[in-house]
């Protein structure tokens, strides 16, 4: 059960002694108790507590990392069923299956397209990021020669799958210091599966048919020190793979229970062949909750939307994407080519760009920190007119790399071009540029002419 601020404080040394960076020792509880900030903090808290307390104010999705170091994912933590409700904490990981029992061309076609694919959105690096490595042919040499070229071809995290405890020890033996994901423990074999994983302290995926039985499996893998866990219902319907979707998030959520409190793991290609319907599953369970998703192939034309998707659900909505302020180049401009200003409002960026390159035209494109809001709530709000426009253009030092002082400021602003003549010097002339960003290649292509 939940513990609340005076509940944690109570269990508190009492000392006031600010180690943890707070003023008291209840000032502190209460930010346990909203989850802000961990009970390790308090370096005086007994043991006991610190465990009664860590357990109490867990996450109601437990998180789960695969992988080490730069390279690590990490799933779970989430705290609402909706992302307007606060946020979501950790994007879904997307990945690719290979067998053991592919042919060579098939294989290293998928290898080779996992290390390429790599699309680059709002300044964020969009990629594959996992290989389930599935063993079909029951052979533990057969499966370790797999591994083992996944291990030196690519950098991916990786998923061991077999029903064989054997099969999956053979496996992490070339990758334990990875950290792989074994999967997975059944009914059948979860004794031997959740030895291994507390062996090489790995996460490990509970397969069942439904969520009772995953939670009688997460039970017993829990007791026998298995903590890291994630859910893999194995049923092939569409509608019912949702039901448990969303009761999985639903029941520790709203009933505190624990026993399926994990993320989830998604094989679409487990339910068709076809390619449209499997990322269309896919795009379903980005939204409605999975943890992981493995394709059976990595089509950038197929890649993309997810990718876009898993960002546009896993950005904060409390905190606007933004744009570093400064001023960039596109196109390899010179001291003749145009300079453009706007706001670091991301999509803002994204818009503006996309319309900039598309012209081919060279230009200088100066981005204002206007706390990532677009560009004319940012006027609204003041944090976009003229004193700031002008005051950044003069730090920039933009000025010294052009034989011109034309500065084209965005149509929906246009009423600040006198002031902002007038803040930058006589010498400067404002040009009022188009409203919309598809209007940009032509503008820019009449300035070329001109």
């Amino acid at each position: 059960m939940a513990l609340s601020g005076l509940d944690i404080f109570k269990k508190l040394p009492k000392t006031n002694c600010k180690k943890c960076n707070f003023p008291t020792c209840l000032a502190f509880a209460m930010q346990v108790a909203t989850g802000k900030v961990e009970i390790s903090l308090c370096p005086d808290v007994s043991a006991e507590a610190m465990a009664q307390i860590a357990e109490a104010t867990a996450p109601p999705i437990r998180p789960i990392t695969i992988g080490t170091g730069e390279n690590e994912l990490k799933i779970g933590e989430e705290t609402v069923m909706f992302r307007h409700d606060k946020r979501f904490e950790h994007q879904p990981g997307i990945g690719v299956l290979v067998t053991d029992e592919m042919d060579d061309k098939t294989l290293q076609g998928l290898l080779e397209r996992f290390n390429a694919v790599r699309f680059e959105r709002v300044g964020v690096m969009m990629r594959p990021e996992l290989i389930a490595i599935k063993s079909l042919s029951g052979n533990p040499e057969k499966f370790k020669a797999l591994v083992k070229r996944v291990v030196d071809e690519t950098s991916a995290l990786l998923v061991l799958m077999s029903d064989s405890p054997e099969i999956l020890k053979a496996g992490l033996s070339l990758c334990s210091e990875k950290r792989p994901l074994l999967c997975g423990a059944t009914k059948d074999n979860l004794d031997h599966v959740a030895q291994i994983a507390k062996e090489n302290n790995t996460p490990v995926v509970a397969k069942g048919g439904d969520l009772d039985e995953l939670a009688d499996l997460t039970a017993r893998l829990s007791s026998s020190s298995v903590k890291d866990i994630l859910l893999y219902p194995t049923t092939t319907s569409l509608k019912s793979r949702f039901e448990q979707e969303v009761m999985a998030r639903r029941l520790p959520l709203k009933n505190n229970l624990r026993a399926l409190g994990f993320p989830t793991i998604l094989f679409p290609s487990d339910w068709t062949e076809d390619r449209d319907k499997e990322v269309l599953i896919a795009a379903t369970f980005v939204a409605k909750y999975a943890g992981i998703i493995i394709l059976s192939n990595l089509e950038p034309h197929y890649l993309y939307p997810l990718f876009t998707e898993r960002m546009n659900i896993y950005t904060d909505p409390q905190r606007p994407m933004t744009m570093e302020e400064k001023v960039y180049e596109f196109s390899n401009p010179d001291k003749d080519s145009p300079l453009l200003v706007t706001g670091n409002f991301a999509l803002t960026y994204f818009l503006v760009t996309g319309e900039v390159e598309s012209s081919k035209v060279g230009c200088w494109l100066a981005i204002q920190n206007t706390d990532g809001l677009s560009v004319l709530t940012a006027w609204a709000a003041g944090k976009f007119n003229a004193e700031s426009v002008a005051k950044f253009i003069k730090a920039s030092k933009i000025a010294e790399n052009l034989s011109h002082r034309n500065i084209v400021i965005p149509g929906y602003v246009a009423e600040i071009s006198g002031e902002l003549e007038e803040e930058l010097g006589s010498n400067w002339k404002v040009i009022v540029g188009p409203r919309e960003a598809s209007s940009i290649p032509s503008f820019l292509k009449q300035w070329q002419k001109s």
